[in-house]
This record gives C-alpha cells, structure tokens and sequence, in this order.
C-alpha cells in the first residue's frame, strides 16, 4: 500500500505534467500561427521584390538607349568642335 506521502507526491505531479501539456498545447497552437505569419510575410516580400525587379528591368530597357543616344551626341559634338578648331 502507499504512504500518504508518496500519494501527495503522485497528485502534485499529476497537476503538473497537465499543466505542462495544457501550456504545450497553447504553445503548439502559437507556433502554428507564428508560421502562417511568417509565411504570408515571406510571400509578400517575395512579390514586393518581383515587382521592383520588374520595374527596374522596365527601367533600365527604357534608359539604356537613352544613354547611348546621349553618348553618341556628346561623341559627334566632339568631332564637330574639333573640326570646327582646325577650319
């Protein structure tokens, strides 16, 4: 047969291992929603990111021959005033 004691000792453990499976439980739950979160951000910076790549890209096809009329003008001044300078 048990002590008393040992049966006080069974109850007090008892009370504990349910609270730490309540407290487990409420934590998993947390966790699962911690992640939902985390993924839906992920998802969105990963658009967000898309979309500057986009725009950049955009961006830069529309620059790019810009730059290189501007470059080709500034080459052809160059020439005229130098020939200008040996007339």
């Amino acid at each position: 047969m048990m002590s008393s004691a040992a049966e006080i000792l069974v109850i007090i453990l008892s009370i504990f291992l349910a609270i730490f499976l309540i407290v487990g439980t409420i934590l998993g739950v947390y966790l699962i929603q911690l992640t939902s979160q985390i993924r839906k951000i992920t998802k969105s910076a990963e658009r967000t990111a898309d979309n500057i790549e986009s725009a950049v890209s955009q961006a830069t096809k529309f620059v790019s021959p810009i730059f290189i009329s501007e470059m080709v003008n500034r080459f052809i001044r160059k020439i005229k005033n130098s020939m200008k300078g040996k007339k």
